[in-house]
């Protein structure tokens, strides 16, 4: 499935949440969102506009990731520049790809405490992502220098809390801790120096807070539409450069270290969830 059936999946979730209030009035509506259910849900998932913003240095050693990469004259070895993407060629002048948005899909299993109008309850999900972040970087070499990092899946826990117009219909918002895997891959065009990638396939802690709708369609299924904002901290992938056969005189050499260690520069993955959501209670 790609991205534009993803959102035709999700706007039929929208026409059908907006579609059914009528059904839901020949339900008996005492027994609505009272207990548990699962669910199921699809949509799409668009990274944030501040994910990667190019790549950061330790040459030094010092774990900070603060330095500048120099050649031997001490100009700027990456004055090319950097991209939020994954470069076309070794020349920032071909510019990048840009990050690729995805499908999510998952499951959950919930419990719903209705007290008059008002609905409290809690959820635990999984989900799958397809979506993926790009940073580059360009040296004066030329080359080029690409980090991809994809959130593989994860796993959340969250509270919810909403209105039900004397059942039928609930509206309500959401938030929790999630847990997710990365997946992580290093490109260059850089064909001397060696490239040790570290720290990849490790879960991160993270957050979602959203909210969302739901419409009975019978007593026990319900359909509806959701909206989260998911933010991890992805900051231990690294890459160490090392010699390989460039020569000592390689910028990546002569930080004071014998290497350098390369990063994204912004250590928070983030991602905006809209999906199409259904329902079956018990």
């Amino acid at each position: 499935m790609n991205l534009r059936s993803t959102m035709a999946a999700v706007a039929f979730g929208v026409a059908a949440t907006a579609a059914m209030p009528a059904m839901a009035q020949e339900q008996d509506r005492d027994t609505h969102f009272d207990g548990p259910y699962i669910g199921g849900f699809i949509g799409t998932a668009a990274n944030g506009n501040h994910n990667g913003r190019g790549l950061v240095f330790d040459n030094n050693g010092d774990g900070r990731y603060d330095n500048t990469v120099t050649t031997t004259t001490g100009a700027n070895a990456f004055s090319p520049g950097f991209c939020n993407g994954r470069a076309i060629s070794a020349l920032a002048a071909d510019g990048c790809r840009s990050d690729k948005d995805g499908l999510e899909y998952g499951g959950r299993i919930g419990y719903d405490r209705r007290m008059n109008n008002f609905v409290l309850g809690g959820l635990i999900e999984a989900s799958k992502n397809d979506s993926v972040d790009r940073a580059s970087g360009f040296s004066t070499t030329p080359a080029s220098y690409t980090v991809e990092r994809k959130l593989d899946y994860s796993v959340a826990a969250r509270l919810r809390a909403g209105y039900t117009p004397g059942g039928g219909a609930l509206f309500y918002v959401t938030g929790g801790a999630a847990l997710a895997k990365f997946d992580h891959r290093f490109l260059t065009t850089n064909g001397l120096n060696s490239f040790d990638e570290n720290r990849d396939g490790k879960t991160r802690f993270g957050w979602q807070a959203g909210g969302g709708g739901e419409i009975m369609v019978t007593n026990n299924v319900s359909l509806g539409v959701e909206y989260l904002y998911n933010r991890f901290k992805d900051n231990k992938y690294n890459v160490a450069v090392g010699r390989g056969t460039a020569p000592v005189t390689n910028p990546f050499l002569i930080g004071g270290a014998g290497g350098t260690n390369i990063k994204v520069a912004d250590s928070k993955f983030d991602y905006h969830s809209l999906r199409a959501t259904v329902g079956f209670h018990f």
